[in-house]
């Protein structure tokens, strides 16, 4: 994952990955395909967020499942 990929990444679920979102599967795909969106929109291809991330749903799915705002990054 390119620096750039793994900032956007990061950065995108802290802003876009609400504490209410639900760890279903329309849920997070509708998230997933509005990541790429926001990805491409900005110039970056998917492949330099999702090189080194098996899935950039199994991702967002981990945020939702394990998302505590309460702990430092």
């Amino acid at each position: 994952m390119s620096t750039r990929g793994a900032n956007f990444l990061h950065k995108w679920i802290s802003n876009n990955v609400p504490e209410t979102a639900k760890a279903d599967v329309i849920s997070i795909d509708e998230l997933t395909h509005k990541l790429i969106a926001d990805a491409k929109a900005l110039g970056i291809k998917s492949d330099e967020i999702g090189e080194e991330v098996d899935s950039l749903y199994r991702t967002i799915l981990d945020a939702i499942v394990h998302f505590d705002q309460g702990l430092p990054e």
